[in-house]
């Protein structure tokens, strides 16, 4: 098992258009210009969008090329795809919200985009056994985790904890092509400022999901 802290040296490179002012409060009260998005479920991203869970794993799919998903960016927005097994592919609880919310989804030549993330910690997971140490912190079932997990040649899973921000405003953009296909990254056709985004956890709710996150982990090693 990998751990990794966030450094800007880490993610320099690969970051699209970062100009920081200033910062005061627990919103983002500065000027930043976003330009990369992450695919995820809609259930998931309605879940972390509502506090429910902070917690991303992600396994990588065909269009990631061969060295498979990569850690290549701290920020982003979430973008929710709507991948027509997912319902069946969550816990119950989340089966409900799926009914609930589908009908207000994006028509398919439009994306929307509600929330903006920043990965605070996250750590490649080598055992199926510490992935399953996370169980009860998100949505997908147990057999969906191990099968992301044997899925490929590489045994192992990315998890991710992400402190998400609500958009001050629902940003409806068009549907391009280039979004299409199995891949986590997506750089969006245009620049979207982040200002005035509220985190949908206050501190002490983030900062406890966080420490079951990393308490999860010294639980396997023991």
């Amino acid at each position: 098992m990998s751990l990794r802290k966030l450094s800007k040296d880490f993610f320099g490179r690969k970051r699209l258009g970062f100009f920081s002012i200033s910062t005061r409060g627990g919103g983002l009260n500065y000027f930043q210009i976003v330009r990369i998005a992450f695919k995820e479920w809609a259930v998931i991203v309605d879940a972390l969008g509502r506090g429910e869970q902070i917690l991303i794993l992600r396994k990588g799919g065909i269009g990631e090329g061969r060295s498979g998903f990569q850690m290549d960016h701290a920020e982003f927005f979430l973008f929710p795809t709507l991948f027509h097994q997912q319902r069946e592919a969550v816990l119950p609880a989340a089966q409900k919200r799926f009914d609930e919310i589908a009908k207000s989804f994006s028509p398919p030549e439009m994306l929307r985009l509600e929330f903006f993330a920043k990965v605070i910690e996250w750590r490649k997971l080598d055992s199926l056994a510490a992935a399953a140490g996370l169980s009860g912190q998100h949505f997908w079932r147990d057999e969906v985790v191990a099968e992301r997990f044997a899925w490929g040649k590489s045994k192992n899973i990315f998890a991710m904890a992400l402190r998400v921000f609500r958009l001050p405003e629902r940003i409806e953009l068009p549907h391009s092509p280039s979004y299409d296909g199995c891949k986590s990254w997506i750089e969006l056709a245009e620049n979207i400022a982040i200002e005035g985004a509220t985190p949908v956890l206050d501190d002490a709710a983030f900062a406890k999901k966080l420490s079951k996150f990393q308490g999860a982990f010294f639980s396997t090693q023991r």
